[in-house]
């Protein structure tokens, strides 16, 4: 029965990137059809596509009430995003790092972190809830008052981005796109197979965790972070090969503010998310790596081969830590 959740766990994750690259392709070439420039489609459509797999699975998981699954898998994507993804297309090829993202786009995804941390842990702190012992019990909550003001920053920073974008407009020309109608059957496609893959992938993790004897939390961590994250991982490898690395770190920055601001904005403002210590503690982490990888850029305005190995050596660090403590 195990292999089951493990085949359901891997057709969850290929509809889930296959989904998520059906629904940019449509949107984008949608986006061109009325002519929207290319830099806010990046910015909005394809943050929104390469993120639909950790939306899904966090959306299904709160809904379900797999509140460890919905609220890991976004701190563990962050984490594999920042220290893993980033740490590996800097040791491919050193990454220069742009002022707009030291300026805008690092503190941003500081700000987010300490601010869903300090919403969580402040009142568990208060109440002397944070304790080894209690691990893995319920000592927190991302309420929807949490949510609701991550949503807003998170729609006033894109807010900001279109006004940037605006005050540098491109002229893209159109060549060889798609059909309207194409586009709109693309889209529909894409997020069915999102709904369906996200739905497969937490049903599965449930059932593995169940069955390993380990926690979701852990599972949230590691097999759910990893897959729903591939997207950003293939798309900023390949960017790296090329040696456009700054696509490559503006995809992990703008992915962890979607996953952070958005994707737990949203999941808590339909169902506020229980947090357990284990998950604060990652949260913890998450904030001190974001720190680590914005020292490393700012230093010399770029991420070298040296730092990457070291974040890379972090993050298998961190993994070994998540699953023996």
């Amino acid at each position: 029965m195990l292999i089951v959740h493990f085949l359901i766990l891997i057709v969850g994750f290929y509809a889930l990137i296959k989904g998520a690259d059906v629904f940019v392709d449509g949107s984008a070439a949608l986006a061109k059809n009325f002519r929207i420039p290319s830099l806010i489609i990046g910015l909005t459509i394809v943050a929104l596509g390469t993120s639909a797999p950790e939306l899904a699975v966090s959306l299904s998981a709160a809904l379900q009430g797999s509140n460890e699954i919905a609220l890991s898998n976004v701190i563990g994507s962050n984490i594999f995003n920042l220290l893993c993804i980033l740490g590996a297309c800097a040791f491919i090829s050193s990454v220069p790092v742009g002022k707009d993202a030291l300026r805008r786009d690092y503190p941003v995804t500081i700000a987010a972190t300490l601010f869903a941390l300090i919403m969580i842990a402040g009142p568990c702190l208060l109440n002397g809830k944070l304790t080894r012992s209690a691990m893995y019990d319920a000592t927190g909550t991302v309420s929807r008052i949490t949510g609701a003001v991550l949503l807003i920053a998170f729609v006033a920073y894109i807010v900001q981005l279109i006004v940037e974008a605006k005050k540098n407009p491109v002229d893209d020309e159109i060549k060889d796109n798609l059909a309207t109608w194409k586009c709109f059957a693309f889209i529909v496609v894409g997020l069915i197979m999102i709904a369906a893959g996200g739905k497969g992938v937490v049903y599965s993790a449930q059932a593995i965790a169940r069955a390993a004897g380990v926690t979701e939390t852990l599972i949230g961590l590691t097999i759910v972070a990893l897959g729903t994250s591939l997207p950003e991982f293939v798309t900023s490898l390949v960017a790296a090969r090329k040696g456009q690395t700054e696509l490559a770190i503006g995809n992990v920055l703008g992915s962890n503010i979607f996953n952070l601001m958005f994707v737990l904005g949203t999941s808590a403002l339909i169902r506020p998310i229980a947090a357990n210590a284990a998950s604060l503690y990652d949260l913890a982490i998450l904030a001190a790596v974001s720190v680590l990888a914005y020292a490393f850029a700012f230093t010399r305005r770029r991420v070298g081969r040296s730092e990457g190995a070291v974040m890379i050596a972090i993050y298998i660090g961190y993994v070994v830590f998540a699953a023996t403590r």
